[in-house]
């Protein structure tokens, strides 16, 4: 019984370890989210101004 009892401690201290790990988890990819949301709508905004003044492939620059 001594065995059993010492296993399902065990066990139950893996659980709670587990249970913080995934928490943790849960916070940094909702920040990740967030963060690729927000470069998303800014390439967006980029690619919707018609200065963004980003050279492309074989565009001369304006100073040519």
């Amino acid at each position: 019984m001594e065995h059993i009892e010492e296993k399902l401690a065990h066990l139950m201290r893996t659980v709670d370890d587990l249970s913080d790990v995934v928490a943790r988890q849960e916070t940094e990819i909702a920040l990740l989210t967030r963060r690729v949301e927000m470069l998303m709508r800014r390439e967006a905004e980029r690619d919707s101004d018609p200065t963004g003044g980003v050279v492309i492939g074989d565009e001369r620059p304006p100073h040519y």
